[in-house]
């Protein structure tokens, strides 16, 4: 870990001047607030007949819900993925030939490799411990539950790889309508709600996943431009979102909780508008922090861990989940369930969290040990050579439709020899192929400072 520190202090050390490093630190916070919210959410106790029971934190206590509009940070994540997305796809432009074929082509299947390759190491272990636990003889439902839980963050992926291949669109739109740009996805939002709630069509929610993060996702270029750089603006925009989101579910129609929760529909899975809400409210919040928050990162520790977080911070969101369910199976299958008494959201089980997150902390160490350093240690594509426009397309929808089943699903099947639905596993792992590249790891220099993110 030391080493690890050692190296993150010379990046930041190297880190030009002109280099925002707001974005570098709300990415990092954004997904530490998901790891903490898992951990908090998921609160597995035993029960009197002494039956391991698995009990949703937002179940049982109901002021838990205000905590998810603190931790479902997921809208500030599209936000400085933009941000970091129209850096990346302007460098690129501008260093391309004029006339150059393949650009936009070439540039999606490096952000997607960049995402999707740290992904495969999990699917495959979890594909392989179904497999393992199903010949065993261990009840399907509980591979099912705990594959789930381990699984739960790559539908994230889904939807922002398929943002982020708006990008170029989205920069069209930014130009030529401006604010017009985020604001026709508020009717689009609004009416698929509609449609799902008073008209009751079928299917039809799962648009907001692209309405309602496109909107959000907009919203980077609108930073970009300077439009939010007065703190005035920025508070004004806080305060009318805060006050939108509080009439639409306090006093509304929707949900308190930002998660899906026991008593109603979910707010985030498909998104709402009251995520939309949320998201715009947090927009406005981190955007009027941003001048303290820019004089804060000016001091070297404090950048130096942001750098940290950030060499690693696909191995923290993918394998976290992991960590907490070997945890749990250690604890069950070994210890007999040790500090599993206390039932969720009592006093006694808020007073041991820390305990428990500095144990899930010690179980995400070896991963990080072993995962960490590969994140950004990708090849070339295809030895440079463009895939065909129909092969980049197929490939990221095959990537994004693996990951979404992966996440609905589940891996883990209740009928079969194996208990694997190698269909699944194998969509993720066709669409690299067809995109150019695939799950193995081919090193090459690290990147400097300039390069995170």
């Amino acid at each position: 870990m030391l080493q690890m520190w050692s190296k993150a202090r010379e990046l930041a050390v190297m880190t030009p001047p002109e280099r925002n490093r707001w974005v570098d630190f709300l990415r990092a916070v954004s997904i530490m607030a998901v790891v903490i919210g898992h951990w908090l959410m998921a609160g597995l106790y035993i029960d009197a007949a002494g039956e391991l029971r698995r009990g949703d934190l937002l179940s049982i206590s109901q002021w838990a819900h205000w905590l998810t509009w603190g931790f479902q940070v997921m809208p500030v994540f599209f936000l400085v993925g933009d941000y970091a997305n129209q850096v990346s796809w302007e460098a690129t432009t501008r260093k391309a030939a004029p006339g150059q074929s393949g650009v936009y082509r070439d540039w999606l299947a490096s952000r997607v490799q960049r995402l999707i390759t740290p992904t495969f190491p999990v699917l495959l272990l979890w594909a392989s411990l179904a497999l393992v636990m199903t010949q065993v003889g261990l009840p399907r439902a509980q591979i099912r539950m705990a594959t789930e839980a381990a699984l739960i963050p790559v539908w994230f992926l889904a939807v922002y790889l398929l943002v982020t291949a708006f990008t170029p669109i989205a920069q069209k739109l930014w130009t030529k309508l401006s604010w017009g740009s985020f604001a026709l996805f508020i009717p689009l939002a609004m009416a698929t709600d509609w449609l799902t709630f008073t008209a009751k069509v079928p299917w039809v929610n799962f648009s907001n996943f692209l309405w309602v993060f496109l909107a959000l996702h907009q919203l980077g270029f609108a930073w970009r431009a300077g439009k939010f750089e007065k703190p005035w603006f920025a508070w004004v925009w806080f305060a009318v979102s805060l006050a939108i989101l509080v009439k639409i579910t306090v006093f509304g129609f929707y949900p308190v909780s930002m998660v899906s929760a026991p008593g109603g529909f979910s707010n985030s899975l498909p998104p709402t508008l009251a995520l939309f809400a949320l998201g715009a409210m947090q927009v406005g919040l981190v955007l009027a922090l941003e001048p303290a928050g820019r004089r804060m990162l000016d001091r070297v520790g404090i950048w130096t861990a942001t750098v940290l977080m950030n060499g690693m911070i696909m191995t923290v969101f993918l394998w976290h989940l992991t960590a907490f369910v070997l945890v749990m199976t250690i604890d069950w299958l070994v210890l007999g369930g040790w500090g599993l008494g206390p039932v969720p959201g009592t006093t006694e089980w808020w007073i041991t969290r820390p305990i428990w997150i500095a144990v899930y902390i010690l179980a995400l160490l070896p991963f990080i040990g072993i995962f960490a350093k590969h994140e950004r240690s990708f090849g070339p594509i295809r030895g440079g050579r463009t895939v065909p426009r129909l092969r980049a397309v197929l490939g990221v929808l095959a990537i994004c439709a693996g990951l979404g089943a992966t996440a609905g699903l589940t891996i883990a099947s209740p009928e079969g020899v194996t208990g694997v639905r190698w269909w699944v596993i194998a969509l993720p792992l066709v669409g690299a192929a067809l995109m150019g590249f695939g799950p193995v790891y081919r090193p090459r220099q690290r990147p400097g400072a300039a390069e995170m993110g």
